[in-house]
């Protein structure tokens, strides 16, 4: 397994892991593991969000379309 240093961080970031280990009961270090490893693990990235929202849209091109704006205005008037 590899190892990794981190400069430079906020302790403000620092509390806030430290509060969140505690309450996880694990270690800063532990805590740090677990937040990198879900963060890099989750499985829609921004990439893969906006290509499957380009598919989505892809499947109504031929549908009309409502304006959201005035849709919107509509909700704010009830």
């Amino acid at each position: 397994m590899g190892s990794l240093t981190i400069r430079n961080l906020d302790d403000t970031v620092i509390a806030r892991l430290k509060a969140q280990a505690r309450e996880n009961e694990r270690s800063l270090e532990g805590e740090v593991r677990h937040v990198l490893k879900r963060e890099v693990s989750r499985p829609r990235r921004a990439a893969e969000f906006f290509a499957r929202a380009d598919a989505l849209a892809a499947t109504t091109v031929d549908a009309r379309q409502s304006d959201s704006t005035a849709l919107v205005r509509e909700d704010r008037v009830r």
